[in-house]
């Protein structure tokens, strides 16, 4: 891979960290990486260990963690903030990467976790894949 190519890839990567709530998909961000859609997704899958769909929906979901800490947003509030469209959906892909329901993890006393900097909460809570 070149560094032209890692560069255009990280265009892409910014673009799902910075606009995750919003529709997504991979022919949109194989066009800001200015790759095809196919070669995109494999470069992708190469340099960052994840698909694009993936590193996504990882993003989200740290976002609904921390929404969902807060505790004032129902988790269809969340699911919607977030972007996912299917609260089904969401709830299985927060289930199997968080290893709870959005609802029990709602429900859990967050207040020990309140004094770590926000830097640190979401590289100590990123959610991780148990393998893929």
């Amino acid at each position: 891979m070149t560094p032209e190519d890692l560069a255009h890839l990280r265009r892409a990567r910014d673009q799902i960290d910075r606009d995750y709530a919003q529709p997504l998909d991979v022919p949109r961000l194989a066009r800001t990486a200015l790759m095809s859609t196919a070669h995109f997704s494999r470069q992708f899958r190469a340099a960052y260990g994840e698909t694009p769909y993936n590193y996504l929906m990882t993003r989200r979901i740290e976002r609904a963690k921390a929404l969902l800490r807060r505790g004032d947003l129902s988790v269809t509030d969340v699911c919607v903030a977030v972007g996912c469209t299917s609260l089904g959906s969401f709830s299985s892909r927060f289930t199997e990467l968080v290893g709870e329901s959005p609802s029990a993890y709602r429900a859990r006393d967050h207040r020990a976790s309140a004094s770590i900097p926000a830097c640190y909460a979401k590289l100590m809570s990123r959610p991780a894949r148990a393998s893929t």
